[in-house]
């Protein structure tokens, strides 16, 4: 039996995961207790705070102590990071930054009282984003991908996976990288790099591939795995943005041309892996693994029968996947990923303590599934906190605003609730027995909002709300066994309206990562036009709260 605490730090989305004799026990990303989100602020040394509040938690959320640990992984290893060179801009920072991650050990000694710095060991970045697919998935074998901007100085892993042995087949270093493709996309459209690619996604429904023969040229296979990326003269193809959430075609056309290139990318890659490996299942993690567009095209398109993504496919999904190689390579017989539930809780008794501390009115609810889902029949917003807070950037109905999918208008009242842009679409939550006769084209179940799938004919007109406008929906299943609470509470609205659908969209505001703790809820619920606020079984209603 080993105890294993994996830690992510330095780049960006710094994050810990703690592994009991091969079980995931807790997980959880240090932009939750910080409220830094990404661990960013502006100033260039943010992205290098270490996960203290997120490591100290886990140890807490299983009662053990630094001391106790067999091991700490840390998915950054500085052997394999760029040798310093002349340039005293981008090499220099990157020197740092290996400098930094070299000492790394003498820094969580301070941060993490009683941990010894000789029990870190250093685990590439890129086969702590494989592991954490491959040891999460629920195969024996399987092909793996990865995925990203960087990790040391590589962008790309494909392998193959056998009783829990990576077998590496491709790298791809930089300067190549179908991530960085990305990041400088949404960064030439004027939002942020590698925090704001999933808006450049959304807006890519919008246009149409017209530069893609000229992509087909920059962007390509080399036809052994892996894949080459050339400069691109972004400002020849549209004209810089301004990231204001302006609906511009000529930006939406390029972000149309470079996911559709990604796309054919990846099937020709994963095509290729399957012909080296014969493998059935695909695993997949990093950054670009968040794009559900490209996902459910390797689904629907690809050689494989099943494809499993880890819900926490960027940097903070490395804390976990470290944790878990170690633990395998000391023996421990590593469990699939069941939930993605892995981070705070808090008791009723702690719950309440809150409502009072904060002297709002609130009511404990018999059936609070049942009251929401007559709040949101009455097409009112109620937002939704439940359980253990999740691992990764997908609310999954633990930190969730819900609505009523039946009113086109709620896309518009939950964007202005957010304050973010219009263009973006709003997710359903299904129940899983309802799935397939409503959506078609991707996996289902789809537990973690991983794919995106067709609306099928006589829906969409029923739940345009989550309907983008390429006729597609990121869909949660929800299954009564692993979220009893929301399927009650969908089973609910399905009695009240015919609809086994709601609206689901993470619990912040813009600029802000997802609410975590009460108070978190509590100042999200106090600031946003929300009807309702559902905080375990206690219900706050807006009119009673401010008498409004």
């Amino acid at each position: 039996m080993a105890l294993v605490l994996g830690i992510n730090a330095v780049f960006h989305d710094p994050a810990a995961a703690l592994v009991v004799d091969g079980r995931t026990v807790a997980a959880a990303e240090e932009e939750r207790f910080s409220r830094r989100k990404h661990g960013k602020v502006p100033v260039p040394f943010s992205t290098w705070e270490l996960p203290e509040q997120s490591a100290r938690w886990c140890l807490e959320e299983a009662g053990v102590s630094a001391a106790d640990l067999d091991a700490v992984a840390y998915s950054y290893d500085p052997a394999l990071a760029p040798p310093l060179g002349p340039d005293p801009t981008a090499e220099a920072w990157e020197g740092l930054r290996t400098l930094f991650t070299e000492r790394a050990p003498l820094f969580l000694k301070s941060a993490i009282p009683g941990l010894d710095p000789s029990i870190v060991r250093y685990v590439a970045h890129h086969v702590a984003h494989a592991a954490s697919a491959y040891l999460a998935a629920p195969f024996p074998s399987s092909a793996v991908m990865v995925l990203d901007g960087r990790g040391e100085r590589g962008s790309f892993l494909a392998g193959h996976v056998r009783d829990g042995h990576l077998e590496t087949l491709v790298r791809c270093d930089l300067p190549h990288s179908l991530g960085f493709l990305y990041e400088e996309l949404t960064e030439h459209l004027g939002y942020r790099r590698s925090s704001d690619e999933y808006k450049v996604m959304a807006l890519a429904s919008y246009g149409s591939p017209r530069h893609l023969d000229r992509l087909r040229q920059l962007v390509r296979t080399d036809g052994d795995g892996g894949f080459v990326t050339e400069a691109i003269d972004w400002a020849a193809l549209a004209p810089p943005g301004r990231g204001d959430g302006t609906l511009d075609p000529t930006h939406a056309d390029l972000a149309s041309t470079v996911q559709v290139r990604l796309q054919e990318v990846l099937l020709e890659l994963a095509g290729w892996l399957h012909r080296r490996t014969g493998e059935r299942a695909l695993t997949l993690a990093g950054g670009v693994a968040l794009n559900c567009v490209a996902n459910s095209v390797l689904y629907e398109h690809g050689p494989f029968e099943d494809i499993w993504v880890q819900p926490a496919s960027g940097d903070a999904g490395t804390a976990l996947g470290a944790a878990l190689k170690v633990a395998h390579d000391l023996g421990d017989d590593v469990r699939p990923m069941a939930s993605a539930a892995l981070g705070r809780s808090w008791t009723d008794d702690e719950l309440e303590a809150w409502l009072v501390a904060a002297k709002v009115p609130y009511q404990r609810c018999d059936d609070i599934a049942g009251a929401v889902a007559g709040v949101l029949a009455d097409d009112g917003v109620v937002a939704w906190f439940q359980g253990r807070s999740e691992f990764g950037p997908r609310a999954l109905g633990h930190r969730s605003l819900l609505a009523h999918p039946g009113r086109a208008e709620n896309v518009e009242r939950l964007n202005d609730v957010k304050g973010r842009e219009q263009f973006r679409p709003v997710a359903p939550m299904v129940l899983v027995e309802r799935a397939k006769d409503i959506f078609e084209g991707g996996p289902i179940p789809s537990p973690f909002m991983l794919f995106t799938h067709r609306v099928r004919d006589g829906w969409a007109a029923r739940i345009p709300a989550v309907v983008h406008v390429d006729g597609t929906a990121r869909i949660q299943t929800v299954d009564p066994v692993a979220s009893p609470l929301m399927h009650r509470c969908i089973s609910a609205f399905e009695r009240r309206t015919g609809l086994p659908v709601v609206v689901n969209t993470s619990l912040n505001t813009a600029g802000r990562p997802m609410v975590d703790d009460p108070r978190d809820a509590l100042e999200c619920f106090g600031s946003a036009p929300v009807d309702a606020l559902a905080l375990g079984p206690f219900l706050v209603r807006r009119t009673a709260a401010f008498g409004t």
